[in-house]
């Protein structure tokens, strides 16, 4: 068993529910020790600029923003799929303390030596 725990997100503000999950999921695994790395994708990487997630809560009330707050207080890697945010004009000067682009094939080596979970 690995103490490396990946979550990869797909939605972002589009799908307030599991994005605020999948942000959630990272915390609480930060918080038992394990080593976490959170890869956005798709429209996910919206979740990355700053300011993005102020309002965005889930429909338990969990706020995304506190747990994004918590990822970046703890130094927990927030990782930004390059081609998805080009494509949505996300730059790396635009992207929230803590987040910095990254590759698929980062993305692939992260997975074959993590526990993943995909939202």
């Amino acid at each position: 068993m690995t103490d490396n725990v990946l979550i990869t997100l797909a939605c972002g503000t589009d799908n307030p529910n599991r994005a605020t999950r999948g942000l959630f999921l990272a915390m609480a695994a930060q918080k038992q020790g394990k080593n976490v790395t959170v890869f956005l994708l798709d429209e996910a990487v919206y979740l990355a600029r700053e300011g993005a997630v102020e309002h965005l809560k889930a429909a338990t009330g969990d706020s995304a923003d506190d747990h994004l707050a918590h990822l970046q207080a703890t130094g927990v890697p927030i990782l930004v799929c390059t081609p998805c945010a080009a494509s949505r004009f996300i730059k790396e000067e635009d992207l929230a303390e803590g987040c910095k682009m990254a590759t698929g094939n980062e993305l692939i080596e992260l997975t074959c030596n993590s526990a993943t979970i995909s939202l």
